[in-house]
């Protein structure tokens, strides 16, 4: 602006032209800086994030509601940061197949019942797989806009007790002779885009046929995902995270402090496994993220917060991205929703420390690898979905808490992290982090 100013002083042809230049400029500039304050996170901090350990699909978990596993991570996750309940502003909460008796309240009773004050609001919210990552998001943005210094954003969701359900129109207003009532099965209808016409795993089978990924590879990463949740769980890596859950059994008190579906394998073993969806195609029960029960929840902070409450954040929340996709090939959906968070951060790919993308099937998160270029040994180093399982408003959370507690144990060195999701219909989410 100052060298086309100067300019017009010698030529006062170009005064007309310098004025539209110029204006053009400053709306440029302004148009970019509104941009960048739009997803600007700096001052926002996680400062606890804790989640239960997962259990298996009608494991030890099976009996606790979805909102009583949200209740007990977001317990944890304001013990672990020493918070008093009664100064969270908000709780947004995440549950997508609606199990419990309660789920209308889920949120708001995870919030009464952690010890939050009455007056204090909650939501509950469906992104799907992208829910515990969504409400991290909307806590901050809660933040960026004033509306709250400190909130709980978590995800829960029981899956064993997904309901058989009857309609309404069916079992209230009459059943033809003959008819009879049928159920239906919620968890499978949750697992399944009726707009697209396909289950999740045929998107998978999708994604394998476009990328070329065989069934050697599909199986391997999904013993790569057994074995490194195995030497993480032995190395003390998920200590941080994991709230240990005391249930009621035949036996007494029992407390379960392990995730439940890993389990050890070979690629003989898995090799010997039908496939589910295609005959001819890649994905086994074995290679597919585990249905499981479990919750995490993720205090995030104000630098305010952090200061006049002596806090000490796990990372700071720099960027996300949320991005819609095609829905038959909803896996590819964190390839974009990265590019977006990363580019909304001024962070190149090349200086990311750390990947998580949520293990849906193993042929997804393989096709996200070969888009993306990724780095393996960067890549779920500690194992994911496949092993651990995925209660699917919980995985955000998961995936968060995992990333945000990996600093503390981390080289300094390591300074980005970033965790994502595919979310079924055909979307991406993705977060990044950065140490403190």
């Amino acid at each position: 602006i100052v060298h086309l100013i100067i300019r017009s002083l010698f030529d006062t042809q170009h005064l007309h032209s310098v004025a539209l230049n110029c204006i053009a400029l400053i709306q440029h500039l302004l148009l970019t800086r509104i941009h960048t304050l739009k997803y600007n996170m700096s001052g926002i901090f996680l400062v606890a994030a804790k989640r239960t350990p997962f259990g298996s699909f009608g494991g030890g978990l099976k009996n606790m509601s979805a909102t009583d596993l949200g209740v007990a991570a977001t317990q944890a996750a304001l013990n672990a940061a020493n918070i008093d309940p009664a100064l969270v502003d908000g709780v947004y909460f995440g549950n997508v197949i609606q199990s419990s008796a309660d789920a209308a309240y889920l949120a708001r009773h995870v919030a009464l019942r952690s010890g939050c004050a009455q007056t204090t609001p909650a939501l509950t919210i469906n992104r799907l797989c992208g829910s515990g990552f969504e409400t991290v998001i909307l806590g901050a943005n809660a933040i960026k806009v004033g509306d709250a210094q400190i909130a709980v954003c978590g995800g829960s969701e029981n899956m064993s007790d997904a309901p058989m359900a009857v309609s309404g129109n069916v079992a209230r207003w009459g059943v033809k002779l003959g008819a009879g009532m049928h159920m239906r099965d919620s968890l499978w209808d949750g697992l399944t885009d009726s707009y697209a016409g396909t289950p999740m795993g045929i998107t998978a089978e999708n994604l394998a046929k476009k990328y070329g990924i065989t069934r050697e590879e599909s199986d391997a990463f999904a013993l790569r995902s057994q074995q490194t949740w195995a030497q993480a769980k032995k190395d003390g890596v998920f200590d941080a995270e994991i709230a240990p859950i005391e249930i009621k059994s035949r036996k007494g008190p029992q407390t379960i402090d392990t995730d439940e579906h890993p389990r050890e394998t070979s690629l003989e073993k898995l090799a010997s496994l039908p496939t589910v969806f295609d005959k001819e195609g890649v994905v086994t029960a074995a290679s597919s993220s585990g249905i499981c029960d479990g919750a995490g929840s993720v205090i995030v902070a104000s630098e305010q917060a952090v200061k006049e409450h002596n806090l000490t954040p796990l990372c700071r929340l720099v960027s996300y991205g949320v991005v819609g996709c095609d829905p038959s090939i909803m896996g590819i959906g964190p390839v974009p929703a990265i590019q977006q968070a990363l580019s909304r951060a001024g962070i190149a790919q090349g200086d990311v420390d750390r990947f998580e993308i949520n293990e849906a099937f193993a042929a997804q998160i393989l096709a996200c690898a070969k888009e993306l270029d990724l780095d393996m040994d960067k890549t779920n180093v500690h194992g994911g979905a496949i092993s651990l399982g995925h209660p699917l408003a919980a995985s955000g959370s998961r995936i968060t808490a995992h990333l945000a507690n990996e600093f503390a144990q981390s080289d300094e060195s390591s300074k980005i992290h970033v965790g994502a999701a595919c979310i079924g219909g055909g979307q991406g989410i993705a977060v990044v982090l950065e140490r403190v």
